[in-house]
């Protein structure tokens, strides 16, 4: 099995796209809702994000509220880090467990949606392939805006805040242009899964795995041969 990165930018349309692969029996893996998870009421990051930034993050059903929060770490860098610290270890953590799941459910490769891919680099290595999904400017603007009910001026600051569309579509294997209607986004995205079936990687992936699987468990038996055979 293979792991397909999925980025792009603010409201450029990456989990359109995670839909599309979803609905053609692709494993996916969603970083925003694995996000959610480890923020649920009572987990130990819940935990600590209230401790850090108190009561006035947390919903009236105790959910934190990410609007609140989103506004208070990013114009402090200080609490954006500490942010990161609680909460990007864990959901990395999940996202390769969940991954680990899927390799031996028999998958040949998972697309698994990273927003911050490139920005991070964390996952990068993880990575055999890469796709970045993009729109026109204004596209992403009025996007954004109408999402989050951003004005203007706070949605550019934003956008400006990752790393350019350019320089991740130049770092990537495939670009999908959420530009259009959903029918040619989906063609693009069905395109790629062709490409992306026929690809021979998972068995040379498999083929190591097997390899290492059965080194270990040969070295086990030898030790333990040699240890039996020890106290006769």
């Amino acid at each position: 099995m293979f792991i397909v990165g999925l980025t792009g930018g603010l409201a450029t349309g990456k989990s359109t796209v995670l839909s599309i692969f979803r609905d053609n029996g692709v494993a996916v893996i969603d970083a925003d809702e694995v996000a959610r998870k480890i923020l649920e009421p009572g987990t130990k990051a819940w935990k600590e994000v209230r401790e850090y930034f108190g009561e006035e993050v947390l919903l009236p059903d105790g959910k934190i509220n990410r609007i609140s929060l989103g506004e208070i770490v990013f114009d402090d860098i200080e609490k954006r880090r500490r942010l990161n610290s609680i909460t990007h270890p864990r959901i990395q953590s999940a996202m390769m467990k969940m991954a680990m799941s899927y390799f031996f459910s028999g998958h040949r490769y998972i697309v698994m949606e990273v927003p911050l891919l490139f920005e991070t680099g964390k996952m990068l290595t993880f990575m055999h392939k890469i796709i970045t999904v993009v729109c026109e400017d204004h596209q992403q603007l009025e996007r954004l805006c109408k999402r989050s009910e951003f004005t203007e001026v706070v949605a550019k600051k934003r956008i400006n805040c990752q790393m350019p569309l350019k320089h991740k579509v130049a770092n990537s294997h495939f670009v999908i242009d959420n530009s259009g209607d959903m029918d040619n986004t989906r063609l693009q995205t069905e395109s790629i899964i062709r490409l992306l079936k026929r690809s021979k990687f998972t068995w040379y992936f498999r083929a190591i795995f097997l390899i290492a699987f059965l080194s270990v468990v040969f070295g086990i038996a030898h030790v333990a041969s040699n240890y039996l055979y020890s106290i006769k």
